[in-house]
């Protein structure tokens, strides 16, 4: 069975505004239909995986093993690719593996999978506290020079939060007038207006 690099996006990246979440922006980007693990796609949109020390695998989403499900599926790097849905939970990274005597290079593209996780805690939602997308809800903190961090805002993360975004704008002209620090997020929306919490 293939295998995923246990590398998760760590952290809180720029990202777009929750408009993203569109089904459009839910549909796969593979176009690959080679049969790899329980589906025609490896980890394809709806499909399920299991949570692993060193690796992560595709199971059936009715299995116990299940954890999290595939809400998006794109092809490349995550960096040059389509964002991931608004409330990913995390992202994984997936390596480009072969299948030996097919005669093809790769049966399963490097790519990404933005996942969701079964049950909670989804840290992607607005104030969980992580994701790999900073949206509307959520809660900062100020991390040093002129960069901020999530966290979550109930307080319950290391960092206690400092700013909530509340709303997402074109231009920081368009903030209200209430805002204390703008935040990048990126999109069609990139800035966040933020106010001390």
């Amino acid at each position: 069975m293939c295998a995923l690099l246990a590398a998760l996006l760590a952290g809180c990246s720029s990202g777009s505004d929750a408009g993203d979440s569109s089904p459009g922006a839910r549909a796969s980007a593979s176009s690959t239909t080679q049969p790899s693990g329980y589906g025609a796609v490896f980890l394809g949109v709806d499909e399920c995986s299991s949570f692993g020390t060193t690796s992560f695998t595709e199971v059936p989403c009715t299995s116990e093993r299940a954890a999290a499900r595939v809400i998006a599926r794109h092809d490349g790097d995550v960096g040059s690719g389509p964002a991931c849905p608004a409330t990913t939970d995390f992202v994984l990274h997936i390596s480009a593996q072969g299948t030996p005597g097919t005669g093809r290079d790769s049966a399963v593209p490097k790519g990404y999978a933005c996942m969701r996780n079964l049950e909670p805690p989804h840290p992607g939602d607005p104030g969980g506290g992580g994701g790999p997308r900073t949206i509307v809800g959520d809660c900062v903190y100020s991390s040093g020079s002129g960069q901020v961090r999530e966290t979550a805002c109930d307080g319950s993360g290391q960092k206690k939060p400092q700013y909530k975004v509340v709303k997402a704008v074109l231009k920081r002209a368009s903030c209200p007038a209430s805002t204390a620090l703008y935040v990048q997020l990126g999109g069609s929306r990139p800035v966040g207006c933020a106010r001390p919490v």
